[in-house]
């Protein structure tokens, strides 16, 4: 029975694996001996030689743990557990299943983390920070609420960027997550409700995404990114906001005419009224209507910290079905987490969601959290001349802050710079998607090494799934509520800003830290075929959508289901060697 348990690390003869190999200098060289074919010896590691990490399954079960712990191949620059020594150094060979079931329920919990995060505390807090600089809904819309919705995406990126190693994971995942989004989200909202897509905004919307895939393609092949490419990426997404923000301009004008000479809606005019009717009940709604008091009187200090503590709205529970219950169940912890520690502004509420007693105590758990969790934790540990850490520091200036706000106000009515509490929660709540998008990196890894997978692999399929999965909810219920149109522009719309935003801030940061450029390894055939796959679904829509008159029905939703199943069948197939380049 132990036997059977341990293939779990065993990976089939057929495949046969090229050790990479690296001395303490830095000089790499390819070897040529087989998986299995272990270049140390059986009873310990050899400490002059950097080894491929996923060779630890080749290893006997007593030398598991001394190769993970010894070869930097095998670290996590950030992030705050160390899931492969958890693996192999805590968890005897037999138990390995149950380390692997116990590491996907945590990656699912990470993943109900990262959405609970972006919607309730990230996105709203966008929407107070628009809403006080005035910005218009185009322009929000492609600025900040779409770093709202791929806040998911951007943070895992810019996580996975930061580590040679993981880079491919980032460009899997940006891929996968276009692939699903452009074939199986949109097809899913043809299915569900059939409509005309409007012209302009389509056309502009893939012509700007084929451009920045091909873009990320030649920095693929040239296999590295350079200031001038990262500056370019972020470069074509400003120019992209620009066009937005320019056709909305010209078609508002154009519509002011066509009003006077009385000509019919087109289907954009109708797309636009639409899109009007959904930013108005999507404005409307409130986020913390779970939150407000179930009485309405005057409450003391304490009664309001505790309702503004309480994730739970009993009216709401008893009328809640029992899946949406038992989901509730495993949000409770993490919802009272972030109410602790992240401040949310309403400005549609009339008191801007003030709540003086907590909003005081986030003064205080808001800083030291953002210390706490900058590079893992390395800045708030410091200790200012070798006494005093820096933690301490910020406890002492948040405390005199929060008593100094606290006998200033009242609990009836918001101060006159409550507005900064939207940058304070945006920071915070940024900071707990970094933290979550750092472990959701550091367990795909791990998995990739006990499965022997391929960075690129985890990222097409449960990284990009995951990311996507709130995506793909939300645009399905816009078009069975008869939003079809504004729900397939969001397919389009968010994933632009993901890729081009993803990969240039990405790197950018990377060459900020005195790297010259910053290295794209690509895991074989594998990342073609991704990007090409992602490329001929773009063509495909291109040229089959004004082939139809813009007119998207049940049969095209049906061939985009087709084409994403058709390329994670070919995907797969190339990640375990069935499908591979003949050597010449």
């Amino acid at each position: 029975m132990a036997g059977g348990l341990l293939n779990l690390c065993w990976v089939p003869s057929v495949l046969q694996v090229l050790l990479m190999v690296q001395t303490v200098s830095g000089a790499r060289g390819p070897s040529t001996g087989p998986r299995g074919s272990s270049q140390f010896p059986a009873s310990g590691v050899n400490q002059t030689l950097l080894v491929d990490c996923r060779e630890v399954c080749g290893l006997n079960a007593s030398d598991r743990c001394d190769f993970v712990r010894t070869n930097p191949d095998c670290r996590s620059d950030g992030g705050y557990l160390d899931y492969l020594e958890g693996i192999f150094c805590h968890f005897p060979p037999n138990l390995l299943p149950l380390a692997i079931t116990l590491y996907a329920l945590w990656l699912l919990y990470l993943f109900l983390i990262l959405g609970v995060t972006a919607a309730k505390f990230f996105c709203p807090n966008l929407s107070a920070i628009s809403t006080t600089l005035k910005l218009s809904h185009n322009v929000a819309g492609v600025t900040f609420l779409a770093f709202g919705n791929g806040a998911p995406d951007i943070f895992s990126a810019l996580v996975a960027f930061s580590d040679p190693r993981t880079a491919s994971l980032a460009l899997g995942a940006l891929f996968g997550a276009g692939v699903l989004v452009t074939t199986v989200v949109a097809g899913g909202i043809a299915i569900l409700r059939p409509f005309m897509v409007a012209s302009r905004p389509f056309l502009r919307d893939i012509i700007f995404y084929m451009v920045a895939v091909f873009l990320v393609f030649t920095a693929l092949y040239l296999g590295r990114v350079t200031l001038a490419w990262a500056l370019g990426y972020l470069g074509l997404y400003v120019f992209y906001v620009v066009t937005v923000v320019l056709c909305t301009w010209i078609y508002q004008w154009q519509r002011r005419r066509s009003l006077v000479c009385s000509v019919p809606d087109t289907p954009e005019m109708l797309s636009d009224s639409e899109e009007d009717q959904v930013s108005s009940n999507t404005n409307s709604y409130d986020y913390g209507e779970e939150y407000r008091p179930l009485l309405f009187y005057q409450e003391t200090t304490a009664q309001i910290l505790v309702q503004a503590l309480n994730p739970l709205d009993y009216r709401k529970w008893r009328n809640k079905s029992a899946y949406w219950r038992a989901l509730k169940v495993f949000k409770l912890p993490v919802e009272f987490l972030l109410l602790l520690t992240v401040p949310v502004m309403d400005p549609d509420k009339e008191d801007g969601n003030w709540k003086r007693p907590l909003n005081c105590l986030h003064l205080v758990i808001s800083p030291l959290f953002v210390v706490l969790t900058l590079q893992s934790g390395a800045y708030g540990v410091y200790e200012i001349g070798g006494l005093f850490p820096v933690w301490a520091v910020v406890v002492i200036a948040g405390t005199a802050l929060a008593a100094v706000t606290f006998f200033a106000t009242s609990n009836s009515k918001p101060p006159r710079l409550h507005w900064l509490f939207a940058f304070l929660g945006f920071l915070t709540s940024a900071l707990w998607i970094n933290a979550a998008a750092t472990e959701v990196v550091n367990i795909l890894r791990s998995l990739g090494v006990v499965f022997w997978l391929s960075n690129t692999v985890l990222g097409l399929t449960l990284l990009a799934w995951g990311n996507s999965i709130g995506d793909a909810f939300s645009d399905f219920t816009l078009a069975r509520q008869g939003y079809p149109r504004m729900a397939f522009s969001a397919c389009f719309g968010g994933i632009i800003f993901n890729i081009l935003v993803g990969v240039g801030l990405g790197c950018l940061l990377q060459i900020s830290r005195g790297h010259t450029e910053v290295k794209l390894e690509p895991d074989g055939l594998l990342v073609w075929v991704l990007a090409g796959a992602l490329g001929l679904s773009l063509v495909c829509s291109l040229v089959s959508v004004p082939l139809q008159c813009f007119q998207l029905n049940k049969v095209y939703g049906c061939c985009l289901l087709l084409f994403y199943l058709t390329f994670l069948v070919v995907a797969l197939l190339t990640e375990f060697g069935v499908i591979h380049l003949k050597s010449v």
